[in-house]
């Protein structure tokens, strides 16, 4: 079970936190942006407050490579590091993920054709966006000679997680939106997945609720609204964890990396198409549970959304993504749909509970770019 731990203005819960491991080495992963937040502030004092040394790990891309990676661990059994704490993103949590994951295997084979083994080095994470929900996720990406590796083992959940409100003050606010909308796809999308449980439907509902409760305030930096988004993210991130996400993920990767828009800002301008489209299209169900369970599924999230009916619901999602002002990329060239709909991954459209073929996937691209 993951702890949650919530900032104070000294970060005493840290100390303790810190004093109850009696570690005396610590392996920070942390980017750059690290140097605008009170924490860098608090982990430059650590050592000698207390005497644990900070190990500091940056040697990272935004969408991190395997070989960032290895020389984590390369450092982490080098300084003898006791355990793993990482600040930032989703990009730093999956790097620090892997360092976890990784340190006890051969390094003298590649990482990724070795069967992982659990360990119980220590993973402490404190996300600066209210968005991924990685920290609460037993996935994570890295990249391989250019190609996205899907890594997943629960053993990399983070134990603790620290929600430090003051953290998303710094966020630019076309990130805080697109992280948002993050968490509230990855809410949508594990309510209507063919793995949803009676557990993933109820993290989902509370993800949906506190994102909309809390939306205009985070987005006007309230304190206690950017608590409020974190804990949401969080809660659509245990979500996930259970059912995976669908085919508004599998189509968004490709829209972030041809257009240069936010991977939140592309999962929504793909779950606004797919809503309306899967509402109208239920006779082509492939959840084995059935078009009517499908069908009360888009009413609970009508439910969860505050809304009277599923039709609503997507309108409301639509007005949320235009007001929002995420606007649809435009097409560069005539090629653009081809690279698109060759992108999605079609063991990601598995989870999605409506059957989505070639040509539907393509007007789908249409009405997104054009």
């Amino acid at each position: 079970m993951q702890s949650i731990l919530y900032a104070s203005e000294n970060y005493a819960e840290l100390d303790l936190y810190f004093a109850e491991k009696k570690v005396k080495k610590i392996l920070l992963v942390c980017d750059n942006s690290i140097r605008f937040l009170r924490l860098n502030e608090y982990f430059e004092s650590l050592e000698n407050r207390s005497g644990i040394k900070v190990v500091r790990f940056s040697d990272f891309e935004p969408n991190p490579n395997y070989e960032s990676v290895v020389r984590g661990v390369e450092l982490f059994h080098k300084e003898s590091c006791e355990m793993i704490a990482v600040v930032g993103g989703g990009s730093a949590i999956d790097v620090a993920k892997c360092i976890k994951l990784y340190s006890n295997m051969d390094s003298s084979e590649n990482y990724l054709k070795q069967e992982i083994v659990p360990n119980d080095i220590v993973l402490f994470a404190v996300p600066t966006t209210a968005g991924t929900g990685s920290e609460a996720t037993r996935y994570a990406v890295i990249y391989y000679n250019g190609e996205k590796q899907s890594v997943t083992s629960d053993s990399c959940i983070p134990g603790t997680v620290l929600f430090d409100a003051s953290v998303l003050k710094t966020l630019p606010i076309y990130q805080k939106k697109a992280t948002m909308m993050d968490a509230f796809c990855h809410a949508i999308e594990s309510f209507w997945s063919v793995n949803s449980t009676d557990e993933s439907k109820q993290y989902s509902k509370e993800a949906i609720q506190l994102i909309l409760a809390n939306m205009d305030d985070y987005l006007s930096n309230d304190e206690n609204a950017n608590a409020k988004m974190l804990k949401a993210a969080n809660i659509a991130g245990k979500a996930i964890n259970i059912t995976q996400t669908t085919a508004g993920h599998a189509m968004c990767y490709k829209l972030t990396s041809l257009y240069g828009i936010a991977h939140g800002h592309a999962a929504a301008l793909c779950d606004k198409v797919l809503f309306p489209y899967m509402i109208a299209n239920t006779d082509k169900c492939i959840d084995k549970r059935g078009e009517q369970y499908l069908k009360e599924s888009f009413n609970e999230i009508a439910a969860a959304m505050g809304c009277p009916t599923a039709e609503k619901a997507d309108e409301k999602l639509a007005h949320i993504v235009d007001s929002l002002e995420l606007e649809s990329p435009k097409a560069k060239d005539a090629n653009d749909i081809d690279v698109l709909k060759t992108s999605v991954n079609p063991d990601r459209l598995k989870n999605n509970p409506v059957k989505l073929s070639d040509d539907v996937i393509e007007k789908l691209y249409l009405t997104i770019i054009t």
